[in-house]
């Protein structure tokens, strides 16, 4: 089956976040060029196909790049975009210009992914984030002058030193912008990141649990569908390139730090920039047997408000999910963590929170 979605990961950022864990230098211009050079030859081999239909340009930040090389990277792109439906690009307001919006829309870019976080100055200088809410304002109004009108804004809480009244108002403040889409992500403190050698930890969990609660029903009051654990969208922007992923299809990864899935196997290329201009062909590979790809999918799959089809999925995997994970399910089903209805299984409003340790009863 041809891959219709394609991540492509720009490792470039103007500084690192105090929280940041994704593969990410320094800008550099000399290395960008080295970067493209590289890409180019990957894109060359990779074979591309031409009928995708999503395109997510991640980081690092893709928009740290200077406008003539954003129009590089675009330009190499070209090719395989004759058929997107949805073509997104992660952008951090401080480096955005109206020029980069437009070389953005010129060639085909429909999404953006803003990374808000908080309008919170002092949560802001915590995180090392060099923006604050006006300039998010301003680089909204540079998506809306060329005509990207389709953004989503990212969202952290339970960051150290956030109240329940501070991450309201963030909220508040970010729903003012009128995005289509909202992405809230709880902190996770990862071992190679700022906040890690800062001995920094997230709030307590029952603090955190009720931030998370209060998103579940204020959003929703406020016209945003809760399709997915961590995200919620006006009617028709739903992801479609991250609905990819959930639903388990396959994907291409392209670019230092990318991952992809293609062909019953999952691979990834090396976080280190300069093992990937050595060598931007070389890649781990990760097989997936039968029994990995099932559970995976149960694991994506369940991320969805609308849950997995029961029979799509006996159709890809020739197995009644529900008798081979007996044990499993009977479990949930009986203390109201999973539900079926009709040809789909799904959590409950009561199982959404709880999804990791549901998932450990299905391993």
């Amino acid at each position: 089956m041809t891959s219709k979605a394609l991540y492509l990961h720009v490792p470039f950022c103007a500084h690192i976040c105090a929280y940041c864990d994704f593969a990410h230098v320094g800008y550099c211009s000399s290395l960008v060029n080295q970067w493209l050079e590289a890409l180019k030859i990957e894109i060359e081999d990779k074979k591309v196909p031409e009928n995708l239909e999503t395109i997510y340009l991640g980081g690092g930040t893709p928009v740290s790049l200077q406008e003539d090389e954003l129009e590089k990277l675009l330009i190499l792109l070209d090719p395989y975009c004759q058929k997107i439906k949805e073509y997104t690009i992660e952008i951090n307001p401080e480096v955005m210009t109206l020029e980069k919006a437009k070389i953005c829309h010129r060639h085909g870019i429909n999404r953006a992914s803003i990374g808000f976080q908080s309008s919170d100055k002092r949560l802001l200088k915590l995180m090392d984030r060099q923006h604050d809410y006006t300039e998010v304002q301003e680089m909204i109004e540079f998506l809306k002058k060329v005509g990207i009108t389709n953004y989503s804004l990212d969202l952290l809480y339970s960051l150290p030193g956030q109240t329940m009244e501070l991450f309201q108002q963030s909220v508040n403040d970010a729903l003012a912008l009128e995005p289509k889409h909202l992405s809230l992500y709880s902190l996770t403190i990862e071992p190679n990141t700022l906040f890690a050698r800062k001995g920094l930890k997230p709030l307590e969990a029952d603090l955190e649990a009720d931030m998370y609660e209060w998103i579940c029903a204020y959003l929703p009051s406020q016209g945003y569908d809760h399709y997915e654990i961590s995200n919620f969208a006006k009617k028709g922007f739903e992801s479609r390139h991250n609905q990819m992923y959930w639903h388990y299809e396959d994907f291409i990864g392209l670019s230092c730090g990318a991952s992809g899935k293609e062909n019953h196997e999952r691979y990834d290329k090396s976080k280190n920039l300069r093992e990937y201009l050595k060598n931007p062909l070389e890649y781990k590979k990760i097989p997936l047997g039968k029994e990995d790809e099932q559970f995976e999918s149960i694991m994506m799959g369940l991320r969805l408000k609308e849950g997995i089809d029961l029979l799509d999925w006996k159709e890809k995997y020739q197995e009644n999910m529900v008798e081979y994970y007996d044990k499993a399910f009977q479990k949930h089903l009986s203390n109201g963590n999973l539900v079926l209805e009709g040809t789909y299984v799904r959590c409950t409003k009561k199982g959404f929170p709880i999804l990791q340790s549901i998932l450990v009863d299905f391993l």
